[in-house]
């Protein structure tokens, strides 16, 4: 979604911004927050959570303000994610100062005072669904494409998407994670990372600039998403993805019948074993979590673990870089991850990494 010009109050506003990665503005009762960096499909860096989280506070506290819309520059979508590249460079304590202030970005997103209106339109990858799938009013559209890859490059799943994943319904959070499917407006709405299809957002715009309450705007504007195919592959995903480890689940696709289920199967196979071992464990234990914040702790020493090790740097070169997707990962097989394998993974946090702390 392109931005428009900066209108209604916003130039009375002395933290509106009509320039720079993230425009911020006030169009008649809307705070709208339009991510801007269209030739990185809007990946965000430290300097626009930083943005965005003074932005949150500053329209909580902006009476003119009756609810925020978040939406991408450019045509391609709203986020593809975060800036990977950067934390491959940066492994240290930079790289976890981001992810620490991301994760609160997200904790305040799911805890805002006001309606948040995510538009989810065209992709909406990783850090994207971050700053998305937590808010209170999520809005898809007939192009959007909704993903947590991150086991395709040697991470995990987070900004609370274990939160996410774990609680959509059966076992279709599971599946989602370790095969990095990719799920549209139906799919998306079906595994609970959005709650309505609006193909007119011009028009949902504008009925939240006049003070519309934002579910009702989304309600008033929403098309009927259709039959879901994740909802309607239930019977083999509960069942494959029931195996007590990711050799089980990938054992239970490969000889399972039907055609989706071995491709799920082929999926597992080509992704980092050890990340898709620590995903699995993560997402199942945020079954049990009663709060999103203990998902980003949990995550939160998941990704210092995980920037630190060979197989992320390898999965960006392969699926980033050079574009090659013949990434030589470390174990190589499923069945090389050992119980030493993953307390080694663990032991990959630093004392001088900054806290993760929430308000």
């Amino acid at each position: 979604m392109t931005p428009g010009v900066v209108r209604g109050n916003s130039r009375d506003s002395d933290y509106c911004r009509a320039q720079g990665p993230v425009l911020v503005r006030r169009e008649g009762a809307l705070g709208r927050l339009t991510l801007n960096k269209p030739k990185a499909l809007n990946a965000l860096d430290h300097e626009m959570v930083r943005l965005l989280t003074d932005a949150l506070d500053r329209f909580a506290a902006d009476d003119a303000v009756q609810a925020v819309a978040i939406d991408g520059a450019g045509d391609r979508g709203l986020c593809a994610g975060g800036d990977v590249r950067y934390l491959v460079a940066h492994t240290g304590r930079d790289g976890a100062a981001l992810l620490a202030d991301e994760y609160r970005l997200d904790a305040r997103i799911a805890r805002y005072p006001k309606p948040y209106v995510a538009l989810m339109d065209g992709a909406v990858m990783g850090g994207g669904v971050g700053v998305s799938a937590h808010g209170s009013v999520r809005v898809v559209t007939k192009r959007s494409v909704v993903a947590m890859p991150e086991v395709t490059i040697g991470y995990v799943p987070d900004v609370g998407g274990t939160w996410l994943l774990g609680h959509a319904p059966g076992e279709t959070g599971v599946h989602t994670a370790l095969t990095a499917a990719r799920l549209g407006p139906t799919d998306a709405i079906a595994c609970g990372f959005a709650d309505f299809q609006v193909d007119d957002l011009p028009a949902l715009l504008d009925a939240l600039r006049d003070g519309a309450p934002a579910v009702t705007a989304a309600e008033d504007l929403a098309v009927d998403p259709g039959p879901s195919a994740l909802h309607a592959a239930r019977e083999w995903i509960d069942r494959c993805y029931s195996a007590a480890d990711l050799a089980g689940i990938r054992d239970a696709l490969a000889a399972d019948p039907h055609p989706d289920a071995r491709a799920a199967a082929e999926a597992i196979g080509r992704a980092a074993p050890l990340a898709a071992t620590m995903t699995l464990r993560a997402v199942r234990d945020a079954r049990g979590f009663s709060e999103l914040e203990d998902a980003l702790r949990v995550e939160y020493v998941l990704t210092r673990c995980a920037i630190r090790r060979p197989d992320f740097a390898e999965g960006v070169r392969a699926m980033l870089v050079d574009r090659d997707r013949a990434p030589a990962w470390s174990p190589a097989r499923i069945e090389d991850v050992t119980r030493e394998t993953e307390h080694a993974f663990l032991s990959l946090t630093r004392e001088d990494d900054p806290p993760l702390t929430f308000m």
